[in-house]
Order: C-alpha cells, then sequence, then structure tokens
C-alpha cells in the first residue's frame, strides 16, 4: 500500500511539475523573444513618456502592442495591477525537488547509489546530492560577482564548471542519477536568480518608480545577465528532465561527455533563436548543433556481437543469468523491496517469456539501464553473454 501511494504521489508531482515548467520557459521564450523584437515607438508621444521600444503582434483574433519602459512611465504613476512572473519558477523547483526526494533520496539505494561507481551509504549519497545543489549555486553566484562586465569570460567559465560538475558527478553516483543532478543543479541556479536577483531587483525599481526617483540601473543590468543566462540553459536542463527514458545517452562508459556535447548543441540552437528574434538568421548555429547531435547518434552506436564467434549459448544459460539478476523485480510477485508489481509489466520468469523481451532485454542490459542501480550486481561478462545470445537468435531468424 506504501509503495502504491508513492506512486500516486510520485505522478500528481510530476505532472506538478510539467505543467508549471511548462509556464515557466513559456514565460521565459515569450520575454526573451519580446525584449529581443522591439523596435523604437512609432509615435514620438509615446518616446516623451519613457517608452523605449515596443512590438506589435497579433494571436488569438487580436492584435496587441507591448510596450517596455525602462525606467517607468514618465508624467504618469505606474499602475498598481503589475503581473510578476515569479510563481511558475518557485513552483516548478519546489515540485522538482519533491521528485527529487520521492525518487533519489527516499530510493537512494536503487536510483542515486551505484555500487560499482562508489560504495556510498543512503546518508552521504544524499549529503554529497544537496551539497552539488546548493554548492552549484554559490559557485556561480560568485563567478558572476567576481567577473562583472566580462559577459563573454564568465559564460565560457561558467560552461566549464558545469562540465567539471558533469563528470565529477559520474564517478560518484549512478548514471541517471549523475544526469539528473547536472540538471537539478542548473535549474536550481536559474530559480535563485529569480528568487535572489531578479524579482527583488524589479521591486527595487518599482518601488523606486512610485517614490519618483530614477531606478538604480544596477537592477536592469543584474536582471538582464541573469535572465539570459537562465534562457540558454533551458534547453539543456529540458533535455536532462526526458533523459531518463533514453538510457543509451547517459549509461555510455563516457555519458558525462555525451551529456556536454548535447548541452553545447542546446546552447546553440537557442543561441539561433535569441539572434533571430533581433533579426539575425545565423543558421551556422542550427548547422553546428544538428551536427553535434548526429555525432553523438553515430558515436553511441552499439557494436554488434558476433554470436557466431561467440559460440552457442542456450537459452537455459541465458535464463540463469535473469533469474538472478532481473527475476527479483520482473516476477508476477517481486521479492525486490520497493515493488509490488513487475516494472512496465514485464515478468521475465519463463524462457518463453525471456524469448518474447530478447530486443528489450538486451538493449536495456547492454545500455548498463537494468538492473536499476545494479542493485544484482550483473557483471560485464553477463552483459556480454546476454548481447551475445541476442546476437545469435538474430542470426538464426
Amino acid at each position: 500500500m506504501e509503495t502504491y501511494l508513492l506512486d500516486w504521489v510520485n505522478l500528481l508531482i510530476r505532472w506538478l511539475h510539467l505543467i508549471t515548467g511548462v509556464a515557466w520557459i513559456g514565460a521565459s521564450f515569450y520575454f526573451v523573444m519580446l525584449d529581443n523584437s522591439l523596435s523604437k515607438p512609432a509615435k514620438e508621444g509615446d518616446a516623451a513618456r519613457g517608452v523605449s521600444g515596443e512590438l506589435w503582434a497579433v494571436h488569438g483574433g487580436g492584435v496587441y502592442q507591448s510596450q517596455k519602459f525602462l525606467a517607468g512611465p514618465l508624467g504618469e504613476p505606474l499602475s498598481e495591477h503589475l503581473h510578476w512572473s515569479k510563481w511558475e519558477a518557485y513552483t516548478t523547483w519546489i515540485s522538482g525537488m519533491g521528485l527529487l526526494a520521492i525518487i533519489y533520496w527516499f530510493g537512494a539505494n536503487t536510483y542515486l547509489i551505484d555500487q560499482q561507481v562508489m560504495p556510498l551509504t543512503p546518508f552521504v549519497a544524499i549529503s554529497i546530492s544537496v551539497g552539488f545543489i546548493a554548492g552549484g549555486w554559490l559557485i556561480y553566484d560568485t563567478l558572476c560577482k567576481l567577473l562583472k562586465g566580462r559577459d563573454t569570460l564568465l559564460a565560457a567559465i561558467i560552461f566549464i564548471f558545469v562540465i567539471l560538475a558533469d563528470w565529477l558527478l559520474f564517478q560518484l553516483f549512478s548514471a541517471r542519477a549523475a544526469y539528473l543532478h547536472v540538471g537539478a543543479m542548473m535549474g536550481s541556479i536559474m530559480v535563485a536568480n529569480v528568487f535572489f536577483h531578479i524579482i527583488p531587483g524589479q521591486k527595487s525599481m518599482v518601488a523606486e518608480i512610485r517614490a519618483g526617483q530614477t531606478p538604480d540601473p544596477r537592477y536592469g543590468v543584474i536582471g538582464k545577465q541573469r535572465s539570459v543566462h537562465n534562457t540558454y540553459f533551458t534547453l539543456p536542463v529540458l533535455f536532462i528532465m526526458i533523459s531518463n527514458h533514453y538510457p543509451m545517452t547517459y549509461s555510455h562508459q563516457q555519458g558525462w561527455l555525451v551529456l556536454g556535447f548535447i548541452m553545447m548543441a542546446g546552447v546553440l540552437i537557442r543561441q539561433f533563436f535569441v539572434m533571430r528574434h533581433g533579426g539575425i538568421a545565423n543558421k551556422a548555429l542550427v548547422v553546428t548543433g544538428i551536427v553535434l547531435l548526429l555525432a553523438m547518434v553515430v558515436y553511441l552506436m552499439p557494436s554488434t556481437p558476433d554470436g557466431e564467434a561467440s559460440g552457442s549459448i542456450s537459452d537455459a544459460k541465458i535464463q540463469q543469468v535473469v533469474n538472478q539478476r532481473c527475476v527479483a523485480c520482473h516476477a508476477n510477485k517481486p521479492t525486490q523491496p520497493g515493488f509490488v508489481s513487475p516494472p512496465l509489466g514485464l515478468v521475465l520468469e519463463t524462457s518463453a517469456q525471456i524469448n518474447q523481451n530478447a530486443v528489450k532485454i538486451a538493449t536495456t542490459v547492454q545500455t548498463r539501464y537494468m538492473p536499476l542501480g545494479n542493485l544484482t550486481q550483473m557483471t560485464d561478462q553477463e552483459r556480454s553473454l546476454i548481447a551475445s545470445w541476442y546476437a545469435q537468435t538474430l542470426t538464426a531468424e
């Protein structure tokens, strides 16, 4: 019953995370587009009112006019009805941390720890997890302050820092958890930018405008910088959110490097759209991003073992491995703690069931996606045996 209820909590929080994430990223993308698409106000009177740029747009059966006031409207009061874009970010982060706690902290032995990578206790692993997320923000924020006004150098160092964290996490956690923690660190940096810099700066700016003062320009500079960083983090974080469904990426021996190339592709593609909003279509950015992704497709392509060279492998021998390494979860009545039913309804108790699911078994074992956290200590020799057995079945067909 406890596991069943936990599954429902997982589902509802994941749904909330998806909804609020869409709202946050949608608002972020919209305002980046808006800011980079502004043109000078057509009416001289608007410029005299403090309008620095405007955008006319058509959507939803109507025509909209958006205007930007850098220092608020001149000669007229600031509206009391201001829309603040913050709760989407906060709720996305809170729900994301809830998922992290339910899956990777509560299930640390299954999802967070891989004893073959580093033998950690759940307490130590969870402490490292928390430390990475909090420490990532502190290091990033310090870099931003130290390299104030040197945005290009700062961007390069931040990228190197993320890749270094990516590599280090792969030396500590399971590959799946390592990917997730890179995303959690970056997502936490994004929401901390909103909470500690963007929103406080906007509140101070609004207070000064309403007091009849000229807003301190530092608020706008810092807010703009952190918003730009957030928009470039977005595509890498979105990829990491869905990556657990694609073990061929994170389970590779050099999974940290794979993530680095995929993140770079995301940054380049996002850069294309940011520039495109300003009227510059640098297609080389998209082409380079696609080339990086295609390079990963080729790099991750699994080799096919030679079934004949490996000799004849009996179904009985494979069933013995499966019984020892897989059936604890993939049984009508799983014996592995935390499972009340076989994952995805996949049962592997008989030779017929094993042969029926040969493709799925070979793929998930070869990519090291299964067993989860390698709880049953499947060896590399056993993985090779299953791969050769599957190649043998293809040859027989």
